[in-house]
């Protein structure tokens, strides 16, 4: 889909753990927004048209020597720009106010006080409860500046450019815990920068199936399909675009989920798509043998996915095209936007895939979050099994076994996982949380097994909810829940003697744990 059919917002980066949140809440305004890394060439900026800019938090200071400094000619673009917490401080700093340390920092919740309701507090009356994370704030505001809000620590929590269109909160308004940091949002993007709500995922499936045509004309395309809603809706894209041009390839690696091979074959069956099934099982856990390391172990994964496609391509006939359903999650976690930030995991579609593979790519999901792609599954008709269905990573369990992949450690995964979804199943809870699974390592603990004492391995369930998979909360369920599943593991998958639950949230830590 071509977003130059749509106003953008670009979102720069400073490292704030939240600022692909924003990203995320100018989206769910119908509105495009794209991350760049805060070190963008300003011809680049200039090259995608923004309708608006929004300078994210981080964790640095704008008195450090090395601060993260974007181009100073972004404030003379002439369209509106917002800085949020760092992104406030480094607008006055840029324009020769000071920042300082107060007495006191903001951490939480804090009652912030409106004192201009003329534009971007519109509507929303005098005070608030915003949501503060900040070390810093600005002690002078620049010549050309005036404060619009004060919280009690925070002379200038707020603040705008009186003959440009510069804004800056020292809150976090796409924080949920900020009470009105929706409507904010929305005042910036429609009442100052006049964009128009355009981002909808009906007409970017109609704009998508066309684009893909007219890219491929008559050659054909090899669709990697997995049986998830991300590589479902891609084939399901690729179908209506070219029909009998696309063949689909299962490859069936061994880290596959209990009973899924047999259940995605049907589903694809069912759906009409032409597709070819390889078990590739034995190749895969070969080559993982001796593998601890996860960031190796998504590189062979994802080379041993791409000797696959080449070798069912050269079987099958010529296959030009390489279709596959990349997230925009994956691209910034894999660090392939240009971001300096650290690669959290190489995702095995995107940096995981061989230089040498000789496919074009078609990556018609690659601007999307995961929430925006069940709505575009929708469109299609996916079914329900495939839209509900919780995210699963490409390397499967392998991700889900910390250390080296053996036949014990992936029974005793994948018959645990199987369990904790049964019981969430049985509970009504499935559908309510976004990821459900277990995982193991090489940790042992003693445990009692038919009267006697034995080592056995730790199995640790992770649960947790989320909207986009970015940020994750851990999900409180009942200790009555908690026991059926911990009892139904250390009693019918073998050798397991311990279940802890995970209750980290991302951050700090990731969903999957390698």
């Amino acid at each position: 889909m071509s977003v130059k059919l749509h106003d953008t917002v670009l979102v720069m980066d400073f490292g704030g753990q939240y600022s692909h949140l924003i990203a995320r809440r100018i989206r769910e305004c119908e509105v495009y927004s794209e991350l760049l890394p805060w070190n963008t060439e300003i011809n680049q900026i200039r090259a995608k048209k923004p309708k608006a800019m929004v300078l994210s938090g981080g964790p640095a200071s704008v008195n450090d020597q090395n601060a993260p400094r974007c181009h100073a000619d972004i404030f003379n673009l002439g369209i509106p720009v917002l800085g949020i917490c760092y992104g406030l401080q480094l607008m006055v700093d840029t324009f020769g106010g000071k920042i300082d340390r107060p007495p006191a920092k903001e951490y939480g919740r804090t009652k912030v006080h409106f004192d201009d309701r003329t534009d971007l507090f519109k509507g929303l009356g005098t005070e608030s409860i915003c949501w503060m994370s900040h070390a810093d704030s600005a002690k002078d505001l620049p010549e050309g500046f005036e404060a619009t809000a004060h919280s009690k620590y925070s002379r200038y929590a707020a603040l705008k450019g009186k003959k440009r269109l510069l804004f800056g909160v020292q809150f976090h308004p796409e924080v949920v815990h900020t009470e009105r940091g929706m409507e904010i949002i929305r005042n910036f993007l429609f009442e100052i920068a006049k964009c128009r709500p355009t981002w909808k995922m009906t007409p970017f499936a109609e704009e998508t199936i066309s684009e893909i045509r007219r890219t491929v004309g008559r050659e054909r395309v090899l669709c990697a399909v997995s049986g998830g809603v991300d590589s479902t809706t891609t084939a399901a894209l690729v179908s209506r675009a070219v029909g009998d041009q696309l063949m689909c390839i299962f490859v069936n690696h061994g880290l596959l989920r209990k009973g899924e091979p047999e259940q995605v074959r049907d589903i694809l069956r069912r759906m009409k798509l032409k597709t070819i099934y390889v078990d590739a099982s034995e190749r895969f856990i070969q080559r993982l043998k001796g593998i601890s390391d996860p960031e190796e172990k998504r590189r062979i994964i994802g080379e041993e996915f791409a000797k696959v496609f080449t070798e069912v391509a050269r079987e099958h006939g010529k296959y030009e095209w390489l279709a596959q359903g990349t997230l925009y999650p994956d691209v910034i976690e894999s660090a392939q936007t240009g971001s300096p930030a650290s690669r959290i995991k190489t995702h095995h579609n995107v940096a995981g895939l061989p230089a040498w593979i000789e496919f074009r790519l078609i990556e018609p999901l690659r601007s999307l979050y995961k929430d925006e792609v069940r709505r575009v599954a929708a469109t299609l008709g996916v079914p329900d099994a495939i839209t509900a269905r919780h995210p699963f990573p490409g390397p499967g369990l392998a991700v889900r076994i910390l250390g080296e992949v053996t036949e014990e450690k992936l029974t005793i995964c994948r018959e645990a996982s199987d369990i904790v979804e049964e019981e969430l199943r049985a509970a009504g809870t499935y559908d309510r949380v976004w990821q459900a699974f277990a995982m193991v390592g090489d940790d042992l603990a003693v445990g009692v097994l038919g009267d006697e004492r034995r080592l056995g391995h730790v199995v640790t369930v992770r649960i947790v909810e989320s909207i986009d998979g970015m940020t994750a909360d851990w999900a409180r369920l009942s200790d009555d829940l908690l026991s059926r599943i911990s009892d139904r593991i250390t009693n019918e998958v073998g050798n397991v003697t311990w279940v802890a639950y995970a209750v980290s949230s991302k951050p700090p830590s990731t969903i999957e744990p390698c």
